[in-house]
Order: C-alpha cells, then structure tokens, then sequence
C-alpha cells in the first residue's frame, strides 16, 4: 500500500489539525517492540499515507528495567533519522510519567518540556493531560496547558480519562477566558467497551465540538478474531486481558457480527471493528498498534472501508 493524497482525512474539532483516520499507538514502541520493529512498523504505517502517531511519556514505565520516556524517545529517533517532523501530526500525553505525576502547573511545563526533549522537536501537535488531576483545579491545568500553546511549544490541547463535568467544565473556562481550548478527548472505546464513553462524556464531546480518538480500538487484541473459544493461545503480552471478553454473552456475539461483516468485504475483523468506531458520532481516528509490520495492513485499511448502515446496525445491536 502506498501514500495516497486522497486519503481521506479527518479534522480534530474545530482546529487546524487534519489527520489520517487512524492514530498509530505508541504503546508497544520500547517495549514489546525494539527500536528497529517500531522503526519498521513507522515507516510501513508513513507508507500507507498514515501520519498521526500516538505515544504518552510514561510509555512503558511499566516494563521492567524501564523508567518512562522509551516510546518518545524511539519516535524522536525515528523522526530525526528519517528528516519527516513536517509529516508527522504527533500526539503525547503528559501527568502520568513516574518523575511528571499529576497536573500542577509547574509540573505540566517540566513534562512537556521532558517530552519535547526526547522526541527531538520543537514542538508537540496534539498534547493530552493522560489522566486528569481532580486534586488540581481545571483553571490551573488549562492555563499552564495555554502557556506552553503561547509558547509555540504546543499546537493544539486535548484531554484523556476525564469525566464528562471536568471535561465540560475546562472547556468553559477556556471559552470564558479566551485560553487554549481542547480539541479532542481520549476515551477508552469499542465495540466490547461502550459505556466508557457513550453517554456523559460523548456528549459532552458533541456539545463543545470535540474529536473523539479512541484508545484499546481492538480491545487489546480481541476484536482483531485471533482470540477464540477452543482456540489457539495467542502470544501476546495483552492475551489474558483480550481473551476476558470470551466469557462475557457480548465478546462472542460481537465476533460473530464482525465474521460476517468482515466476509461481506473480504477485509479482517479488526478492520471492520476499526471501521464501525471511525463511524461513531464524534470519532475521528481510533487509536491501534502493531508489534509486527504484518499487523498493520489490517490497521490502515480502515481508511477504505465504509460499512453500510445495516452493518453498523449489526454490530451495533450485537454489541449492546
């Protein structure tokens, strides 16, 4: 697959931010992904016409002999080695970081500048509070996320794992004070996980006219069908989390609906699982990873897939 021009593209909220309709994740670069896979797998997900890659400072605190900062700092490396800044919409998420915890105002501007260190830019297209700081008041976090967009540190701001009156509530006061504005809200969303974001926070995104970029757009692999009953095991580091979904009624009867849908289209099930996000009121671009440069065809194909209404309906209904 090659770049196109006409691939279609999505705009973030009312900004000037226009991205591919799917958001490369982060998540397995520096982790279950070594520098030369994540460099693979960038420059196959550039070759498809994508260019809105996903990554967060604390990816992969969790890993062990890992502090944080691995999955900036092999995208910076990528995008000084392949001189294509200019074509990369890049997106972080900052608060979450083991030395960056949390949303004080001095703690926002050392994190951003922490992560615009390791990616090797001057500045970040899309920064996100990864979670939201209750104990910090929304006026404080917005005005420290503005002083970095003054900066030229920031284009756009936007918000992860808030609730839908924090949410609300920072938009307006950013209306009311002519500060930075979020653009876009980061849920957790898809067909085997709706109720985290439809409802209060999908309405709050509507309300004020936000994107929606969802993360876990596969449920951590599930909605990909490799995970079955009486299947196979899989070897992934995220199986036991996937496989979860099998021993609820809806894991199996969303699997079903994705089988037939999937045969309609000769395309995989996790095409089509990406597909009936993208066509969610607010979504503009689901968030996936690949380890491998063979899972990632499956990803961007979204990009050429529109499903018919009784489609959506199936799944829809299958899922509820």
């Amino acid at each position: 697959m090659t770049a196109s021009t006409s691939s279609p593209r999505a705009r973030l909220g009312s900004s000037d931010l226009t991205v591919f309709p799917l958001a490369l994740g982060g998540n397995v670069f520096g982790w279950t992904a070594d520098e030369a896979q994540s460099f693979a797998v960038l420059d196959a997900f550039a070759a498809a016409g994508g260019d809105f890659v996903d990554t967060a400072d604390a990816y992969s605190a969790w890993a062990p002999g890992n502090s944080g900062g691995e999955s900036e700092t092999v995208v910076g490396r990528w995008l000084a080695a392949r001189g294509n800044r200019a074509d990369v919409v890049l997106a972080t998420k900052i608060g979450s970081h083991p030395q960056f915890k949390g949303l004080k105002a001095a703690n926002v501007a050392a994190a951003a500048e922490a992560s615009l260190r390791r990616l090797g830019t001057d500045h970040i297209d899309l920064l996100y509070t990864h979670f939201d700081d209750e104990s910090t008041p929304v006026e404080e976090i917005i005005t420290a996320l503005d002083a970095l967009v003054r900066a030229g540190k920031v284009r756009q701001i936007a918000a992860s794992n808030i609730s839908p009156a924090r949410l609300a509530a920072s938009v307006e006061f950013s209306d009311r004070e002519g500060l930075a504005r979020y653009v876009a809200v980061q849920p957790h969303y898809n067909l085997v996980s709706r109720n985290t974001y439809e409802g209060g926070l999908a309405d709050v995104a509507a309300r004020y006219g936000l994107s929606a970029v969802p993360y876990y757009g596969l449920a951590s692999g599930f909605l990909t069908g490799k995970y079955r009953i009486g299947g196979a095991a899989v070897d992934s580091v995220r199986a036991g989390g996937a496989a979860r979904h099998l021993e609820t009624p809806r894991g199996p009867k969303v699997l079903e609906a994705l089988d037939t849908v999937a045969a309609n289209h000769g395309a995989e099930p996790a095409t089509v699982a990406l597909a009936w996000l993208l066509a969610q009121p607010t979504v503009a671009a689901p968030i996936a990873s690949a380890r491998t440069v063979e899972q990632l065809p499956a990803l961007v194909a979204v990009a050429g897939l529109t499903l018919s209404e009784a489609e959506l309906t199936l799944l829809t209904e299958a899922s509820a």
